[in-house]
């Protein structure tokens, strides 16, 4: 006999960080191409919500810590063998699987944030941007340096930190529906509803 008992595993700050991560990941995703303040104060936001979870992974409650979910490749690959065996292991917290995913996506989407300051900082834009003008006026302090050089170097700087802020955007988009199908693989397996447990903050916990 087995009994099923609800135990409480995301706080209320864990849920308040993954939906509204979600919200502003996506608004900073398709309004990159528009004019406006809307894609930067989104990107603000997202930075903002990635450091809170680092601190959150390393003091927060017992499943929201880093410790919790990072396992080894051992206990990775233990993880696949007994998922792809039929009998997958449950966990309460993230499995090996999505814990490593949590760490993509916040490297991803910290890449990502960052790159953009940068870019934007370029424009004259932004933190950053009293700092890359101290970085960049020595180098062009030259005085027979051209003005059309100078224009060109900021150019490529600008253009460098734009490729790779688009590529990290399309990169996060990529694991976020990789991260979407995994919930929905995961839920299946496991028979539990991530989703809603991601709201209401419980998981189901299976006893003797």
């Amino acid at each position: 006999m087995s009994s099923e008992q609800r135990v409480k595993v995301w706080d209320i700050a864990v849920r308040l960080f993954h939906w509204s991560l979600v919200v502003l990941f996506f608004v900073a995703y398709f309004s990159g191409e528009l004019e406006g303040q809307v894609h930067a104060l989104a990107g603000y936001a997202v930075l903002a919500l990635l450091a809170f979870r680092v601190v959150w992974g390393v003091v927060g409650t017992r499943y929201a810590r880093f410790s919790d979910f990072v396992y080894g490749p051992s206990a990775t690959l233990q993880y696949v063998r007994s998922l792809l065996s039929g009998t997958p292991r449950h966990y309460l917290g993230h499995n090996p699987l999505g814990g490593w995913m949590v760490v993509a996506l916040l490297v991803v989407l910290l890449g990502a944030s960052w790159s953009g300051l940068e870019a934007y900082a370029l424009e004259g834009h932004g933190p950053l941007a009293g700092v890359e003008k101290r970085l960049v006026a020595p180098a062009m302090a030259n005085d027979d340096e051209r003005e059309g050089d100078r224009e060109g170097k900021e150019a490529e700087g600008d253009e460098f930190w734009e490729e790779i802020h688009e590529f990290l955007s399309h990169v996060a988009l990529l694991f976020v529906v990789l991260h979407i199908v995994g919930v929905l693989i995961a839920s299946a397996v496991h028979r539990e509803n991530l989703v809603r447990a991601m709201i209401t903050g419980y998981k189901t916990k299976q006893g003797p």
